[in-house]
């Protein structure tokens, strides 16, 4: 089974449909999600008061013959909310629990005074509370069929409706679409479907165009080796060289037990299945270090130190080590992301995953419209050489699910690189995010721009402003709200209506 014939199927979390058996290859689990693979450990970044809210939707806003409910989840702060000018932020929910985006998107409540906005996060469907069949929503392909990002942007436009029709004061209000990662992708496509429901969107590490050919496959795996070399050329080479030492210390079953207790697992390594996940596991942490290298002491995902990429790299000094001493380097870097905290007392390969982030939903749809084409070549990055292919991640989909991918329905449906129709939709990538690669990168019109942050990594500006913040996130956030302010002024200029100078 190929590498990244299953990236954007089952490597999300360690549960799968009940009965499934596909073994996992290396680095799939972190590629196949859009959001943090790794299991939840996280204080929230954000202590905000908000009221949790339900809205009866249709299980299928186009059809005709299914007339089933179901209750969506969402999240209302109106602190700073004026009746008087103000406007309304809308959080595009992807694919986790509603609460957990809430608590760490930041940037949404620090703003929200200066824009005299209402805060309003939309659980997606299918994911946390919002689950269309109850405890049967994941039984079988029929259960799932209601679950593509085109229902889970009409959920948010009715939604958006029922907020105008029962609150008094929102019915004349601007609102903007913001989101992160997939969440990201969301609000872009939110704009660009619904644009008489939001006047813009704020497109946070949102890689609109990782699918089909947009972008070379490679690209992503490239950008995790960018970071890793930027900090050291011999931190990525030694990396590189890594696989083929575990490879070569992995031929019997004593080299198997001298590899478990090297690297302090949790549970030894018996067979090559084994030896497989393990490799996956390790390819996760450096695409998770990649995503997560912020500028400060972090416990978004695990317990991190400030530029954990800085600190991991410290124990890959020399690439010609013995094999036995680069194993022992990598269980020291391992030790970084898994173990800052001093905690932990052994490494477990099986816990990569989060509560809060959805593992059935998000394989569903990484075996229906979410395709995204991965390769490795092992030349220009640091990992095993491996290929996309869709045969097989269609067969393996086919074997999980009942249904067959549509690699090109994206790009059909939300117009690929030809979007230079629409209007004020922003486009913010860290250029430490792997994910940037698929995103956009360059101003398309003067109304669909793109903001690069070279000490970003994954949708830094979404987060809680910090004091260690780099000048290069906060005059991305600044450029963000100049937008946002000019969104507004335009919503109420076309209603005749004067707002005050902070706008």
């Amino acid at each position: 089974m190929g590498l990244f014939s299953l990236l954007l199927l089952l490597l999300l979390l360690p549960l799968l449909a009940p009965g499934a058996a596909i073994p996992r290859s290396p680095a799939l689990r972190s590629l196949g999600r859009l959001h943090l693979p790794t299991r939840l450990t996280s204080h929230p970044t954000v202590a905000g008061n908000y009221s949790i809210l339900y809205f009866k939707q249709k299980v299928d806003h186009f059809g005709f013959d299914i007339n089933k409910t179901f209750k969506q989840r969402y999240l209302i702060a109106d602190k700073y909310w004026k009746k008087d000018g103000g406007s309304i932020l809308f959080y595009t929910g992807n694919e986790g629990d509603i609460i957990w985006f809430c608590n760490n998107t930041g940037f949404m409540w620090d703003v929200a005074e200066e824009l005299k906005a209402m805060l309003v996060f939309a659980e997606h469907r299918y994911y946390g509370e919002s689950l269309p069949f109850g405890a049967n929503s994941f039984k079988d392909s029929r259960h799932l069929n209601f679950l593509t990002s085109e229902q889970a942007l009409a959920d948010f436009a009715e939604l958006i409706k029922h907020l105008k029709q029962t609150i008094p004061g929102t019915e004349n209000q601007p609102v903007i679409a913001l989101g992160g990662s997939y969440g990201g992708m969301l609000a872009a496509w939110f704009r660009m479907k619904y644009p008489h429901l939001v006047v813009g969107a704020l497109a946070a590490s949102a890689p609109i165009w990782q699918f089909e050919d947009l972008v070379p496959c490679g690209i992503f795996m490239e950008t995790v080796t960018r970071d890793f070399k930027k900090t050291s050329p011999n931190c990525s080479e030694s990396i590189r060289r890594s696989w083929n030492a575990l490879n070569r210390l992995a031929t019997t079953s004593s080299s198997l037990q001298w590899l478990s207790v090297a690297l302090h697992l949790c549970s030894p390594l018996t067979d090559f299945h084994d030896f497989w996940m393990l490799k996956d596991w390790i390819s996760e942490t450096w695409v998770n270090l990649a995503m997560v290298d912020y500028p400060y002491e972090c416990n978004f995902l695990q317990p991190l130190p400030a530029w954990p990429i800085k600190v991991v790299c410290q124990y890959f000094k020399d690439p010609n080590v013995s094999d036995q001493q680069l194993v022992q380097n990598l269980f020291q870097a391992l030790n970084v992301y898994y173990n800052y905290s001093g905690q932990v007392k052994c490494l477990n390969i099986s816990e990569t995953a989060t509560s809060s982030l959805g593992s059935l939903g998000w394989s569903y749809q990484a075996c229906t419209e979410i395709i995204m084409p991965f390769c490795t070549n092992g030349v220009d990055d640091m990992f095993e050489p491996h290929s996309w292919n869709l045969k097989e991640l269609s067969d393996d989909c086919f074997e999980q699910w009942g249904v067959r991918p549509r690699p090109s329905w994206i790009t059909t449906q939300y117009g690929g690189k030809n979007i230079s129709s629409h209007r004020n939709i922003i486009f913010s990538n860290g250029e430490l995010d792997p994910w940037s690669g698929g995103g956009v990168t360059k101003n398309i019109t003067d109304t669909l721009v793109a903001i690069n942050i070279p000490d970003g990594a994954h949708h830094l500006d979404l987060r809680a402003s910090n004091p260690l913040d780099p000048k290069t996130v906060l005059l991305a956030r600044s450029l963000e709200v100049r937008y946002m302010k000019q969104w507004i002024r335009d919503f109420y200029a076309r209603q005749g209506k004067a707002v005050l100078n902070n706008f």
